[in-house]
C-alpha cells in the first residue's frame, strides 16, 4: 500500500512575557488578570483559538514539546498556498494574533479585547519539500507600548511529513460494499464489508459476544429496539481480519423516543486472535447517542481496550456529528486532550500506539460520513505511522463502519418507515 503526501504543521511551545516595564501601570495589571488567547490562522482553513500562558521568569522557556494547534496540509492546498494570488494577496502568510480578554459579556457588562501584538510567517518554498523543518523557534516581540518594545511571544513553528493511507467505502456500508485505497486516480480493491442483521450462527466465534436476538431483522422490532448489528472486514483472500457489532442495544431512553446520553448504544471492534484461530480479541469500544436541539447532534465517543491499562478502557475520541449533514470522527491527539500518554498495543503487529502521546502524537484516524437518509460512503484516512500490517488498516474500517452506522442507529425510534424503502430502518 502506497500512502498519499500529507503534511503536519504544528504550533506550540506557546508563551507570552512583557519585558522590562512594559507591565507596569493599569494597563498591565489588567493584562495579567485577564485571560491571554491568541488566532492563528491559515488561509484555506478554520481559525484556531488557543490559550497562550504569561511567562513571568526571565530565564523560563514554556515546553519544546507542548503543541497547542496544528493544520494538516494536502499537496493540492500547499500548491494553493504557494500560488500567488490564490487567495487574492501576494502571499500566503501564518497568523498569529494574540489579545487578552473575549468576547462576550460577565454579569451583564461587556468584555472587551484588546489585542497585543501579531505574528506573520511567509508560507515559502519549503513547505512542499516533504522533510522535517522547524520554521521557527523562540522569542520574538511583537507589539509596542508607548513606543517602546512591547510583549514578547514564544513559539516553535515546525512541518513533518504526515503520509496518509485513504480509503473509501464505495457504497453504503448496510449494502455491504468493497473497500478500496484511493491513490490519485486509482482505486485498489483492499477489503470487502460484509453487514448483516440476522442472529449470528453459534458455530460463529462471535458468538461469544454477540447480543442479537431471532427477531432482530423484524422491522418492528427495529421500531423499538436497534440490536443484532454486525460488520466483517475480510481481506482479499477472503480471510475475516476484523469486525464490529452492537453489544449494548440502540433503545429509546425512559420518557423520550431517542438514544439518550445516559443510555448509549454501543459497539464493540475486534480482531483476530492470533494465538487461537477463529477466535477474536477486543480492541475499541464504540458508544453513540442522539443529543437534542436547534439541530440534533450524533456524539460518538471510542475507548481504547487495553489490558495493560487500569480499568482496561482509555477514552480517545468523543465527537459531535450533525444528524442532517454527518460530519468527520477522527482520533488525534493534537485536537484532544488525553488523560494518559501510556503505550498501547496496536491492532494486530508489532507497532504499537506510543505515538498517541502528545510528545509524538497528532492525527491517528479520520472517518467523513453523510447524515441522516442520505447515501453515504465513509472515506478513511489513516496515519501510516499507525499501519504496518493490513490487520492495522483493517481494524479501523471496522470503528468507521460502526461509526456510519450509528447515524442510523440514532435516528428517533417515532419515526414510521415507509413500505419500500430500503434506506429506512
Amino acid at each position: 500500500m502506497d500512502p498519499q503526501a500529507f503534511i503536519r504543521l504544528s504550533i506550540g511551545s506557546l508563551g507570552l512575557r512583557f519585558p522590562g516595564k512594559a507591565l507596569n501601570g493599569k494597563t498591565g495589571i489588567q493584562m495579567l488578570s485577564s485571560p491571554c488567547l491568541c488566532e492563528i490562522r491559515l488561509r484555506g482553513f478554520p481559525v484556531q483559538i488557543t490559550s497562550v500562558p504569561f511567562i513571568t521568569s526571565p530565564e523560563a522557556i514554556p515546553d519544546s514539546h507542548s503543541i497547542a494547534s496544528s493544520f494538516y496540509l494536502e499537496e493540492s492546498d500547499v500548491k494553493a498556498l504557494l500560488t500567488p494570488g490564490c487567495f487574492y494577496t501576494p502571499h500566503a502568510y501564518l497568523e498569529i494574533i494574540v489579545f487578552t480578554g473575549r468576547k462576550g459579556s460577565h454579569c451583564g457588562v461587556g468584555i472587551k479585547r484588546n489585542q497585543i501584538g501579531t505574528f506573520k510567517l511567509e508560507v515559502g518554498p519549503e513547505w512542499s519539500e516533504r522533510r522535517p523543518i522547524i520554521l521557527f523557534n523562540g522569542w520574538i516581540g511583537i507589539g509596542k507600548s508607548n513606543g517602546k518594545p512591547g510583549a514578547e511571544l514564544h513559539l516553535k513553528v515546525k512541518l513533518d511529513p504526515d503520509p496518509r493511507y485513504v480509503f473509501q467505502f464505495e457504497d453504503e456500508t448496510k449494502l455491504s460494499p468493497q473497500i478500496v485505497q484511493l491513490q490519485g486516480t486509482i482505486r485498489q480493491p483492499i477489503f470487502s464489508c460484509k453487514f448483516s442483521r440476522d442472529r449470528v450462527s453459534q458455530v460463529d466465534p462471535l458468538s461469544t459476544y454477540w447480543s442479537g436476538s431471532l427477531d432482530s431483522a423484524d422491522p418492528e422490532t427495529d421500531r423499538r429496539e436497534r440490536k443484532g448489528w454486525r460488520v466483517k472486514i475480510h481481506d482479499l483472500s477472503g480471510s475475516a481480519v476484523a469486525a464490529a457489532f452492537i453489544t449494548t442495544p440502540f433503545v429509546p431512553s425512559t420518557g423520550c423516543d431517542w438514544v439518550a446520553r445516559s443510555n448509549p448504544g454501543a459497539w464493540l471492534i475486534v480482531r483476530p486472535d492470533s494465538c487461537r484461530p477463529e477466535s477474536w480479541l477486543p480492541w475499541g469500544k464504540l458508544e453513540a447517542w442522539r443529543e437534542r436541539g436547534m439541530r440534533d447532534t450524533i456524539c460518538c465517543r471510542f475507548h481504547l481496550l487495553s489490558e495493560g491499562q487500569e480499568g482496561g478502557e482509555l477514552l480517545m475520541s468523543e465527537i459531535l456529528l450533525s444528524a442532517e449533514k454527518g460530519g468527520e470522527f477522527y482520533i488525534d491527539t493534537d485536537r484532544q486532550v488525553r488523560a494518559a500518554a501510556t503505550p498501547l498495543p496496536s491492532p494486530q503487529s508489532s507497532g504499537d500506539f506510543a505515538a498517541l502521546s502528545p510528545v509524538v502524537g497528532g492525527f491517528v484516524m479520520s472517518c467523513r460520513v453523510h447524515g441522516e437518509g442520505k447515501s453515504s460512503k465513509p472515506l478513511v484516512q489513516l496515519a501510516m505511522r499507525h499501519v504496518t500490517c493490513v490487520e492495522d488498516a483493517a481494524i479501523f474500517m471496522a470503528l468507521a463502519a460502526a461509526v456510519d452506522l450509528s447515524i442510523d442507529a440514532c435516528r428517533p425510534f417515532r419515526r414510521r418507515v415507509r413500505r419500500g424503502n430500503r434506506h429506512s430502518w
